[in-house]
Parts: C-alpha cells; structure tokens; sequence
C-alpha cells in the first residue's frame, strides 16, 4: 500500500501479535509497541516515532483486559484503558492521522435479548467495562478520525484466554463446571486482526483521495458468527480437540450458573454484538469460530 504505516500500539498482547502477523503476511510498512517499548501515555516518545517514521494511522491494541483484578486497581485500569487512548487521540488529531481503537462488549449490561447495536445505550457493570467506555469517548472527543471496534471473547494460540485455559484444565481433571447463563460471539484475535487492516488499508485509501471515497469513521462492532454460552464454547473447544488428538478425552463438562460461580467483577448475561454495520459498510464478515478453534494447535 502506497506509503501506508502503521503503528501498532499493545503488540506483546494477543491481538498485537496476531496485528503483527496480519501485517507481515501482507508486507505492510508498520512498527510494533509493546509495554516494554514505550508506554501509551508517553507522548513524547510516540511523537518522535510518528514524526520520525511517517505513520499514517495508529491501531491502539493496547489494553487492561484483567476484569476481576480491575475492581482492585481501577487506577490502572483507567491509566491504560482511558487515559492512553485520550493521549492517542489527541496525538492522531494532531498529526491528522486515523486511529483504530480496540474496545469491548463489556461496555454494555448484558440485559437486551437481541443482538448489541453500535447505537445501542451503553451501561457497563464493573471497572473494566467502565474504563473501556471512558476510553472510546475520550477518542472520540479528541479525535475525529477514529474507528473505534468494539469487540468479544477474544481467543487465540498467543497470551491468556478462555480457550487455552479450559484446554490446560481439561488435561489435569476428568469433570469441569462452565458457566452456561452468558451468552456471547467469541471471536478469533486473527480475524480481529485481518478485520483492522482491511479497515485501516480502506481508510488510508479513502484518505489520499480527497476528492473522491470517504471514510467512514465512527463504532463498529465485530465479533463471532455464532452465539454461544461459555459452557458451550468449551464443549465445541474440547470436542475439537479431541477429533485432533490434542486431548485424549473429552472432559465432562456440567452446566453451572454465575451464581455458582462469584466472581469480584459482574459480567454481561447477554453481550451477543450485531456485525451488520461492518459488514454493510466495510464488506467485513464474523469471526468463524468454529473454523478458528479447528485450525488452532
């Protein structure tokens, strides 16, 4: 892509590094942040970069994802959740540049029975879900270039998450209790990953031709194809990998309530997310999971 670069922000996670092989795949121009590279409120420091490299957009991948933990350090939470996407912001806005912030499902209270729309009241219940939203406002404040995405039940083969848990637990005990009264679309972090460069590609198109296609800023959501409760995300997980021979046998998996299992943070019952909009608007497809968690070693 003519000139495009892109830096990505929160590249030692899960999603920056399947970001990371979005990019290389299709030799894009981009320079990875990690935590460990430079923190996100330190403008001065990705003021150089942006400066120095020529970067066209920034996707912000960067986030305080540990929701229980979030009830006990709500000044981190926010520190990384909030105030580093208002710090990108107004860095974008200075620089005329785009940002793709990552946001979550848990911006909303999980009590509509009907799949989320991006114009539906958000109310979240916890931390977390709070310091999230507190961040896309602050991006949307200080930035009128944005695409904000919003997304769900993030897995995949890098970092921590619910698949490669119940798999580790699933080799160390015969009977497992999943909650199956929340309901969501789990999404696969490469398909996240594909979905913002395809995004961030069409942006930047529409970007150098000023005379001609716009971009079409604003929330979008983008999740899974299917929704399922987490105990039936886990049964799918664990059938999978017994077809492949990564497990010897499938686990027993018992049917338990939130209320069976207290956590500090309260989760969204229902947090299913409607990919209509991205869809229409940036011809992107859901998630499918099914097909992520078969291709998964």
């Amino acid at each position: 892509m003519n000139n495009m670069h892109l830096l990505v922000t929160g590249a030692g996670g899960q999603l920056g590094q399947c970001l990371a092989d979005q990019l290389k795949a299709q030799g894009i121009t981009h320079t990875l942040l990690s935590r460990q590279d430079a923190d996100i409120n330190d403008t001065v420091v990705l003021e150089k970069i942006i400066a120095d490299k020529g970067v066209t957009a920034i996707i912000n991948a960067a986030a305080y994802t540990a929701v229980d933990k979030a009830e006990s350090e709500p000044e981190l939470a926010k520190r990384i959740n909030e105030d580093g996407p208002a710090a990108l912001a107004k860095l974008c806005s200075r620089f005329d540049i785009p940002l793709l912030h990552v946001s979550t499902d848990y911006v909303f209270d999980g009590n509509q029975q009907t799949p989320y729309l991006e114009t539906d009241q958000t109310g979240p219940t916890g931390v977390y879900g709070q310091t999230k939203l507190d961040g896309e406002l602050a991006v949307q404040r200080h930035c009128p270039k944005h695409i904000i995405l919003r997304t769900a039940w993030v897995f995949s083969e890098y970092g921590n998450n619910f698949m490669k848990t119940m798999l580790r637990l699933a080799k160390e005990r015969d009977t497992l209790g999943v909650v199956a009264d929340q309901f969501g679309c789990p999404t696969y972090a490469g398909d996240i990953a594909k979905a913002l460069v395809h995004i961030a590609t069409q942006v930047h198109t529409a970007e150098q031709n000023k005379s001609g296609t716009q971009a079409h800023y604003g929330v979008y959501h983008y999740a899974g194809n299917e929704a399922v409760s987490w105990h039936g995300f886990a049964t799918a997980i664990f059938e999978e990998a017994h077809k492949q021979g990564v497990l010897k046998s499938v686990p027993t998996v018992n049917a338990i309530s939130t209320a069976d299992y207290p956590t500090p943070a309260k989760r969204p019952a229902y947090s299913v997310l409607s990919t209509a909009k991205i869809e229409n608007v940036y011809n992107v497809t859901p998630s499918d999971w099914r097909e992520a968690i078969a291709c998964i070693r």
